[in-house]
């Protein structure tokens, strides 16, 4: 009996052994994958961001000195910061609050609806390229559509693009012409909010704005949450505004960061410095998502945390 006992062990010990070979196996190509394309390339970043590097010569490692210089010598690093905070300020709320009217607004049945969230949605999947240099002739102070229409309106012309006090402003409206996602996910939460809440809600003599407070917006908290990280840190990594219409000016108005980094690896061959500002940057995206993250519950509602 025992020596059946100790085959049996021995068996089963052994088939362990070939399926824990087997599942190593199958996920060898995943930790391949992993090693090659996410940690090697985060380890030399750090690596590379303690180092002068131009790309072509030879890594000179210098400690912190990028990082030093970057906070106490750097002229463009802080008016990037700053143009960069701003562009975030201008341009989450803005969008969030844009995209929930127009989600309001198509979130009805009525003829020919689809075909207006077709057309609103259209400026998200056009060419990004394609799209901003429309705007710069748009935004064009001699011959451009926005100062037509400023004149047309009895109003001043603008400098736009090429005024230091509205450069900014004007790549964050061209933002919300792309409003067309914030709008498609916030038009998903809408028609995922049972339509049970909204009788209760009439039921009690809720209006409608007393229903959208009560019921809709709580019900799409976690659909807003999203919105809000993900605006967040798209809008902390913007640079095709910057890159097209601006190049960073006039005077550093729209010195975005990752353009700004941007402009240090490629135009400046200063490849150190620019992984020197890439960490600083993920710092950054990386407070404010776990700020968000801890007092999210303090204004996200989930229906399966009403019971708690």
């Amino acid at each position: 009996m025992s020596v059946s006992v100790g085959k049996k062990r021995r068996s089963l010990s052994s088939l362990k052994r070939r399926d824990g070979i087997a599942g190593y196996l199958f996920i060898l190509p995943s930790i391949i994958g992993f090693t090659i394309f996410i940690a090697y390339p985060l380890i030399s970043s750090v690596y590379y961001s303690m180092t002068t590097w131009s790309g072509w010569n030879a890594p000179q490692f210098v400690g912190l000195q990028n990082f030093v210089y970057m906070f106490t010598t750097d002229p463009s690093f802080w008016p990037s910061l700053e143009a960069t905070g701003l562009y975030v300020l201008m341009s989450v709320p803005g969008g969030l609050i844009l995209g929930l009217l127009l989600a309001l607004l198509l979130n009805k049945k009525l003829p020919g609806i689809k075909i207006l969230r077709t057309i609103y949605y259209l400026p998200v999947v056009l060419p990004s390229v394609a799209s901003l240099t429309l705007w710069d002739f748009i935004y064009n102070p001699q011959y451009g559509l926005a100062n037509q229409l400023l004149h047309l309106l009895g109003l001043p012309p603008s400098q736009w693009l090429q005024g230091q006090s509205t450069a900014l402003l004007s790549i964050v409206i061209i933002g919300f012409w792309g409003i067309g996602g914030t709008m498609i996910i916030f038009l998903a939460g809408l028609q995922s909010v049972p339509t049970e809440l909204y009788e209760a809600a009439q039921v009690d003599g809720a209006g409608k704005l007393r229903s959208l407070w009560n019921v809709t917006l709580p019900m799409i908290t976690p659909i807003l949450f999203l919105q809000l990280i993900t605006g967040i840190i798209g809008s902390f990594q913007a640079f095709n505004q910057a890159q097209v219409l601006t190049k960073g000016g006039p005077n550093f108005a729209t010195d975005l960061f990752n353009y700004s980094l941007w402009n240090n690896a490629f135009n400046g061959q200063e490849f150190g410095y620019a992984e020197a500002q890439v960490w600083v940057l993920f710092v950054i995206i990386m407070f404010f998502t776990v700020f968000i993250f801890k007092f999210s519950n303090a204004f996200v509602y989930y229906e399966h945390d009403q019971g708690n």
